[in-house]
This record gives structure tokens, C-alpha cells and sequence, in this order.
């Protein structure tokens, strides 16, 4: 006996019903995965202790507040620099010894000994001038960025905002490194939107917040110019002043 077969609107209408529940399904986790933050609070220009803050910056820096608004305005709020400060990725090793390993191993050493070699000059001049051991600032690089091979992914305006905002522990300090930021970019005359750096908001070569960088940062390679994330030297020398 043959069993029955369905029509062709039968069949049409039950593959209908599957797409919409697979919509639904597909909607549902899409809202999910939104970042809670980002589904309740305003954008950031829109925010009562921003517009705060862009008043100071005007009253204090002169700064225009069109320009913090659109700075503001494109600046993204990232749950993954929170997530980031409330558990380090530290604290998921079991001992100080699986902390050492990470930075004490042969790659590390072999890859500080080729910065060694290759920056000699400038190591040598910071540590006569600064009273700094040349070993003491190649450990700091090599610790900070594995002698500038990770320097962040973070856009910094995001992460300073982010801290500075949504972050109550730390925001007094965050919202000073902000200012210092703005500052900083302005002086340089870079694009506040296209620095990278830590989740931190830590800049370059050797990871200075802005506020150190403002204070410390050195042109060391004599070219007129203080480039952390690209120049060894200026890191070098920066790290010797610091």
C-alpha cells in the first residue's frame, strides 16, 4: 500500500512555517547576544556624564564640543574590555610558576636577545643617561608587547570610553586618561578614532597610558618626531626617563 503523498501547497506551506520558526529562532539569539549595555544606555554623546565631561574639555582644554560629539558619537561602547578587567587573563593560571612561563621561555629570551643586538645605541645612551640597565628596559618591552610584536587591537578612544564611563571602579582614573588622550591626540595631531592599544587604553612599545606618554615620552632617535608604537628608540628612551 502506497502511503499518501502531499500536495505541493501542503509541502509549500509546512516549508513556509519552518523558515518563519527558524526566523524567530535566528531573531531570538541575534537580541541575545546584543551586549546589554549597549540595548539600555543612549549613545555616548547623548549620555548626561558625557556631555559632562565635553563641557570640561571645552571649559579646560578649549576643545570644541562638535568635535568631542563626533569623536563621542563614532566611540563603541566593547563588553569585552569589562569582561577583560573584572577576570585578567592571569588569574586563569594556576601558580606564579604558570605565570612565569609565559614570559620566562626560550622565544621570549631569544627575541629579546635580537632586540638587544639591534638596538644597542639607543640602549646603551638611555642606560648612562637615565642610570637604567639596558637588561631592565629590554625585560619591560619584552614583558609589555614581546618587544613590540602585540601592541593592542583596541581602538583607544573605545576602551578609555568604555572604562571611563562603564566601569564605576576604575572610572575617576579612566576619565583622567581620557582627557589626557584627547589632549594628547590633539597635540600630536593624530586621529583620536585610529590609535590602537590595550584594553587598558595603553599605548605603543612599550604600553604607556596617555598620561605617560604626555609626561615622558621622548624622541629618541633624533628624527622630531615621539612614535612610540613604531620607533624601539623612543620607547627605549622613553622607558629610561619613566
Amino acid at each position: 500500500m502506497r502511503g499518501h503523498i502531499p500536495s505541493c501547497s501542503t509541502i509549500s506551506g509546512l516549508f513556509h512555517i519552518d523558515l518563519k520558526q527558524r526566523l524567530k529562532h535566528f531573531l531570538l539569539a541575534a537580541a541575545l547576544a546584543l551586549p546589554a549595555a549597549s540595548l539600555a544606555a543612549p549613545g555616548y554623546p547623548q549620555r548626561k556624564e558625557v556631555k559632562q565631561f565635553i563641557a570640561e574639555m571645552v571649559h579646560k582644554h578649549r576643545f570644541t564640543r562638535s568635535e568631542l560629539n563626533r569623536v563621542f558619537g563614532r566611540a563603541q561602547f566593547q563588553p569585552a574590555i569589562i569582561k577583560a578587567m573584572e577576570q585578567p587573563a592571569e588569574t586563569a593560571l594556576a601558580s606564579w610558576q604558570a605565570y612565569r612561563a609565559l614570559f620566562i621561555n626560550r622565544e621570549r629570551i631569544d627575541a629579546g636577545v635580537q632586540f638587544w643586538n639591534h638596538h644597542a645605541e639607543p640602549l646603551g645612551r638611555a642606560a648612562t643617561e637615565f642610570g637604567v640597565p639596558a637588561e631592565i628596559i629590554v625585560g619591560i618591552i619584552g614583558v609589555e608587547t614581546t618587544y613590540g610584536r602585540n601592541v593592542g587591537t583596541y581602538r583607544v578612544i573605545d576602551a578609555l570610553s568604555t572604562l571611563a564611563f562603564d566601569y564605576p571602579k576604575r572610572a575617576d582614573f579612566f576619565r583622567t586618561e581620557l582627557e589626557n588622550y584627547l589632549v594628547f591626540t590633539r597635540e600630536m595631531r593624530i586621529d583620536a578614532l585610529r590609535v590602537k592599544g590595550s584594553y587598558a587604553g595603553a599605548i605603543g612599545i612599550p604600553q604607556f597610558m596617555p598620561g605617560s606618554y604626555r609626561r615622558f615620552a621622548l624622541d629618541y632617535d633624533g628624527d622630531g618626531h615621539i612614535r612610540l608604537s613604531t620607533s624601539a628608540a623612543d620607547a627605549i628612551g622613553s622607558i629610561g626617563n619613566i
